[in-house]
């Protein structure tokens, strides 16, 4: 039976209607999934990216020149972010937006990892602002003299306090290296260990094997100079105390252990001694060149630890020996 004119425009106009609503559906659908990339994007390490720095400006009369410092790091006060919300998040006056830093409680030693994500403390008492949830993981209050260290984590570690969760604790600092730093704290404001942790290292002349010392190093070709950072470490117990001139020659056998940790060799003797001296080691001559190392330690653990700390001071190629 064939339908009226007017009955056949009525059903084609109905189904014309169901499928655009079905193809709006689906633009619907597709919309709401790229919004969804999209935010992943936000979220993911391209949330990292670009990093602000912004303008010179200035705090009771002082000025604060943010940088993108690799090597940034600093004693001080900690303040509390009252403005900030849920995360280990900080504030810092010149550190790139976003960045990482390590912040070390020079109470306990305890170490965490946190996202700078705004600028602050807008006093010069303080050295960095932290968030409430900063600060209850730290277990420290505002006030509390801590360390602060610019870090490149890994992404994972990013991924969590981009989300508002918790980084794993760092490794913490040992009573020793507490004291070194405690004892560089100013009553107020800040002190920055990196100003004054660069000494002239000879390139490529720290020893790759036991058998190998630093003449041979220079026989193979060493010839130009480099700046390593330093910062005072203690890699344990049985380590020289730290800030004490640097003592030349083999450590005395009342502390004898069985590994030494060998930080570089110098062609010049007066920064072997000033290296040794922040790390806490001794100078031992090597024909031309004077070796810089910390120990002696009783367990070849302790003496990886404390090579993670002399590496993470920027000798990449500290070795473990055998003490002899």
């Amino acid at each position: 039976m064939r339908l009226p004119d007017d009955c056949f425009r009525a059903a084609l106009a109905l189904t014309l209607g169901l499928a655009l609503a079905g193809c709006g559906a689906a633009s619907g659908g597709e919309r709401a999934a790229s919004a969804g990339q999209a935010a992943a994007t936000l979220n993911g390490p391209a949330a990292d990216f670009p990093m602000v720095l912004g303008e010179p400006y200035f705090i009771d009369g002082v000025e604060y020149t943010p940088s993108d410092a690799m090597n940034h790091d600093e004693v001080g006060y900690a303040a509390l972010d009252r403005d900030a919300g849920p995360g280990v998040t900080a504030a810092h006056k010149t550190l790139p937006l976003p960045s990482y830093i390590e912040v070390t409680s020079l109470e306990s030693g305890r170490t965490i990892l946190a996202r700078v994500e705004r600028r602050g403390p807008m006093t010069n008492d303080r050295v960095v602002a932290l968030a409430p949830d900063a600060l209850a993981q730290l277990g420290a209050n505002a006030g509390a003299p801590v360390r602060v260290r610019r870090v490149n984590p890994p992404e994972i570690q990013r991924a969590d306090l981009r989300a508002g969760r918790t980084a794993p604790l760092r490794m913490e600092t040992p009573e020793t290296l507490l004291d070194v730093l405690r004892r560089k704290l100013p009553v107020k404001g800040s002190a920055s260990l990196a100003e004054r942790r660069e000494v002239p290292v000879p390139s490529g002349v720290q020893a790759d094997a036991p058998d190998q010392d630093a003449g041979q190093a220079q026989a193979a070709g060493a010839k130009k100079s480099s700046t390593y950072p330093l910062a005072p470490l203690d890699g344990g117990a049985d380590t020289a105390r730290p800030g004490a001139p640097a003592v030349e020659g083999e450590p005395p056998a009342s502390t004898a252990g069985a590994f030494v940790v060998q930080a570089a060799a110098f062609a010049n003797k007066s920064n072997a001694d000033r290296a040794a001296e922040l790390l806490g080691g001794f100078v031992s001559p090597a024909g031309r060149f004077y070796r810089v190392r910390t120990g002696p330690y009783e367990t070849r653990g302790q003496a990886d630890a404390a090579l993670a700390k002399v590496r993470a001071a920027g000798y990449s190629d500290a070795r473990v020996f055998t003490a002899r």
